[in-house]
């Protein structure tokens, strides 16, 4: 049966999960899809339960990357390029600004767009079948300044010239030597590992989680642009909170701290 594309949202235990959900086509993204995934990554950023966000694929797949069967309508001409070139960097951009922390889940195909996606959040984990390609030189598609940019300062020059430049597909193995993701687990304990590390980030302190997040969107400007002052606020709001006094009890009665965000 066919199911309709969308990206799924679940919120619980403290983490909101972004489900990308086209499993006809392995989870491509399509036109609405681009458009919609800022909108649901502001929901998780103003719900005061979110501590972490994670964007991961239905199945057995991450995210094939744009949706082709649509290029001949939505990319046939010049207009319609920059609209759907607009979507995606808009798409990233919110997964890469977004306050709190992003972990994308990968398993199976993460190509094109969908590395993109993934290479925009804060982490990266693999299951131990991930497979990444960028096939744009395989299709004839030019990658944007931004596009690059954003592969280039997660992974390097010379990395980013052999995704590009090869179009060949990387293990997961090779994945993480390149730095394109952090962890690698084995299929077996993938989904027991990964729960494990996404409640151990949204059981810490959300104040500190904030403030490192506003510290890490501010070092990937440019010097010039970095808004320094906001980042000290955001520290400067940990040091008044009641999770500080809370964190401090806690280590000196030896136990874990319950933090509620204030």
């Amino acid at each position: 049966m066919t199911t309709k594309p969308e990206i799924r949202i679940a919120i619980a235990d403290g983490a909101a999960r972004l489900t990308i959900a086209n499993p006809d086509r392995k989870n491509a993204m399509n036109f609405a899809m681009w458009r919609a995934l800022p909108e649901l990554v502001g929901r998780c950023e103003i719900d005061t339960s979110v501590r972490a966000i994670v964007l991961t694929g239905e199945g057995d797949a991450f995210c094939a990357g744009a949706d082709i069967s649509e290029f001949g309508d939505k990319r046939s001409d010049e207009a319609g390029a920059r609209a759907y070139e607009e979507a995606v960097s808009a798409a990233n951009a919110a997964l890469r600004n977004a306050a709190k922390p992003m972990i994308a889940l990968i398993r199976g195909v993460c190509y094109g767009g969908g590395v993109g996606l993934a290479l925009a959040c804060d982490l990266r984990i693999a299951r131990d079948d991930a497979r990444f390609r960028i096939p744009a030189a395989r299709l004839g598609l030019g990658y944007s300044l931004d596009n690059v940019a954003l592969v280039a300062s997660r992974i390097g020059a010379a990395a980013t010239a052999d995704l590009l430049f090869s179009a060949r597909v990387f293990d997961a193995g090779q994945a993480q030597r390149d730095g394109l993701v952090r962890e690698v687990f084995a299929s077996a304990e993938f989904d027991a590992a990964t729960d494990a590390y996404i409640a151990r980030i949204a059981e810490n302190a959300p104040l500190t989680l904030l403030a490192v997040k506003a510290a890490l969107v501010e070092l990937a400007k440019p010097e010039a642009e970095r808004d320094e002052a906001r980042v000290t606020a955001t520290v400067m709001a940990c040091m008044a909170s009641e999770d500080y006094a809370e964190g401090r009890k806690a280590f000196g009665e030896r136990r874990e701290p319950r933090f509620q965000g204030k």
